[in-house]
């Protein structure tokens, strides 16, 4: 058994472990992964893949006062025993069998391609797969030591449960989506809106006036509450919203009120009146260019934010120009959620920009997995990766806690990503993004 759980593309041994489940007869299998000697393998032989590790790009030493230390009068001891204690290289990967098994399965492949294209023999990684959430609790009561690494949990439900290990001298990478749970010995990976929405008014020129459009769904909802926020503390200003229904039973309501349709539409029929009376050739001129409209171009904002995504996106932008907001005249903007091929040839979002890291950064390591395990890569895929890189340069640099976190709550310390630089600010990751602008099939870097 354990023969045939041994990977036929890289040279990673498996070992696997039995144990009861629900006191009948299904096992759950204990898979562990570890690394041998990948130079001297080759998965494919038909495939020439690069091996070279990503890069810090900085490191610049600070300490974490609060995390580590009693107040002054206690002579500044440390408040957790194992600061001193390097980090294991042993990783532990935490997944359960109710997390999606496509993303679960696309973990595994991708750590051990990372492992593979890393050159990584002095490191291994453990997948425990656990059945709930006593289990889990179960295993890290029996196996967490001081310095230990977990890549997991995936669910938001499953992060809740380890913040007590914290003080146990363990460092959890979680890629839940809920950002309060981040902190102490927590850290975040995953593509928080967060980073997205501050590219974007940083982007912003100053003095836009930006309106905002969205479903009425969870994503619509927290896209709204975070522009909110985070425009009080820029030079643009939220002028309008307007929200419709995730069935788009009310859309075109809610764009004729956002952009004020009925109220344009009244006064460019009083313009051409007007025009109508006058005899003068700039008058008549003007009456036939006013002839071409439905409505003036008095638009009350500059940029609309448009919150949505999927086949709604691609209802809701056409809708948009057919009521007269002119992507020619109002610059319509997305999220990151919009990185999607499927978005870039639609005729009404050309010139449309979105935050994002172009398409080429990543594609070697998307025709690399698609050419080694015959499937294409999920866009999400690439957090394991790239925590791979960033983990393996905390191992070999013998970091022991105190200095991992000092490292990890430096946010001056970037590291190099496929989906961009990346850091962590309050244990969340964030990225230094571009403002991306669709045109012809392509969503390319505005230059400045």
């Amino acid at each position: 058994m354990a023969l045939l759980l041994i990977s036929l593309r890289f040279p990673i041994g498996v070992e696997i472990m039995y144990k009861p489940f629900l006191n009948l007869f299904i096992f759950s299998l204990f898979t562990y992964l570890s690394c041998c000697a990948p130079a001297n393998y080759n998965p494919k032989s038909s495939k020439s893949i690069s091996k070279e590790p990503a890069p810090v790009l900085t490191e610049k030493k600070t300490k974490n006062e609060d995390f580590f230390k009693k107040p002054s009068d206690t002579n500044n001891e440390k408040i957790i025993p194992y600061a001193d204690h390097l980090l294991s290289n042993n990783v532990v990967v935490l997944v359960s069998i109710k997390d999606d098994v496509k993303v679960v399965n696309q973990f595994i492949n991708i750590i051990e391609f990372a492992i593979y294209k890393k050159k990584l023999n002095n490191i291994s990684f453990q997948i425990y797969k656990y059945n709930n959430q006593k289990e889990l609790l179960t295993f890290l009561n029996n196996n967490n030591k001081p310095g230990q690494i977990y890549f997991g949990p995936i669910s938001t439900q499953d992060t809740k449960q380890i913040k007590n290990y914290c003080d146990s001298g363990a460092i959890f990478f979680s890629f839940a989506s809920e950002k309060e749970l981040a902190g102490k010995c927590i850290y975040l990976l995953n593509f928080f809106p967060e980073n997205e929405i501050k590219t974007l008014f940083n982007y912003f020129p100053p003095n836009s006036k930006i309106a905002l459009i969205y479903p009425q769904n969870s994503y619509g909802y927290r896209i709204s509450n975070l522009a909110d926020s985070i425009s009080e503390s820029s030079k643009s200003i939220i002028v309008n919203r307007a929200s419709y229904k995730e069935d788009l039973t009310d859309i075109r309501v809610s764009i004729k009120e956002l952009g004020k349709y009925e109220l344009r539409k009244y006064e460019l029929n009083r313009q051409k009146k007007i025009l109508a009376l006058k005899k003068d050739q700039d008058s008549k001129n003007r009456l036939k260019r006013l002839e071409k409209f439905v409505t003036t171009n008095d638009y009350d904002f500059t940029h609309i934010i448009i919150a949505d995504y999927g086949l709604r996106l691609l209802q809701v932008a056409p809708l948009l120009a057919y009521y007269d907001i002119d992507p020619n005249v109002v610059k319509f903007v997305g999220t990151g959620a919009w990185d999607d091929f499927i978005f870039f040839n639609e005729p009404s979002l050309q010139g449309s920009i979105f935050p994002g890291i172009e398409y080429y950064k990543r594609k070697s390591l998307i025709d690399e997995y698609e050419e080694v395990y015959e499937d294409k890569l999920l866009r999400i895929s690439t957090l394991p990766f790239d925590l791979v890189g960033l983990t393996a340069y905390l191992i070999n640099n013998k970091y022991n806690l105190e200095k991992s976190y000092n490292l990890l709550n430096n946010s001056k310390s970037k590291f190099d990503g496929v989906d961009g630089n990346f850091y962590f600010i309050s244990n969340l990751i964030e990225r230094d993004l571009e403002i991306l602008m669709i045109k012809n099939g392509e969503a390319l870097k505005l230059t400045n």
